[in-house]
């Protein structure tokens, strides 16, 4: 099984941190890899990437998502991939977030890619982007503001 943890400081408060977060039809102007990222429901996104040059296209199902603390999601396709990402406030004006994702890695490329540390690379220039998208915006591009709880949108 490989595994990331990455973290980052961004310039601005955890609300706005987090609400830009849940804009996941955004990630792909800031995650490289991710060519298309579209939201089913409020519990299921339908992702689209090209990674070490292989078309990939998965369904990922949002487990827990609790306003302002984190969000954790887990792959539908069977292979095995999950994460979550943690905001914490370290200021009015600055917050912390913290990235861990686990997967099992396919074939050559990605095993050796897991083994040289180039998915850490990615990860950190992808949270580096975030950042700098969020800080220089100042503000988030909209919010979902709903809780999820064992996959399930809790009201």
């Amino acid at each position: 099984m490989a595994e990331v943890k990455e973290s980052i400081e961004v310039q601005a408060p955890i609300s706005t941190v987090y609400n830009q977060w849940t804009q996941f039809e955004e990630f792909p102007k800031f995650m490289e890899n991710v060519e298309r990222a579209e939201q089913i429901d409020d519990t299921h996104l339908k992702w689209e990437a090209e990674i070490g040059g292989n078309r990939s296209e998965w369904i990922a199902e949002i487990t827990e998502q609790e306003p302002d603390r984190g969000i954790a999601w887990r792959s539908q396709d069977g292979k095995g991939v999950s994460g979550e990402v943690r905001f914490e406030p370290i200021g009015p004006e600055r917050t912390k977030i913290d990235v861990l994702m686990t997967w099992e890695p396919e074939g050559l490329v990605e095993s050796l890619g897991a083994k040289i540390g180039a998915d850490e690379v990615g990860v950190k220039r992808d949270l580096e982007n975030f950042k700098r998208l969020i800080e220089a915006r100042g503000v988030e591009t909209g919010a979902w503001r709903g809780e999820v709880e064992q996959g399930q949108r809790a009201d």
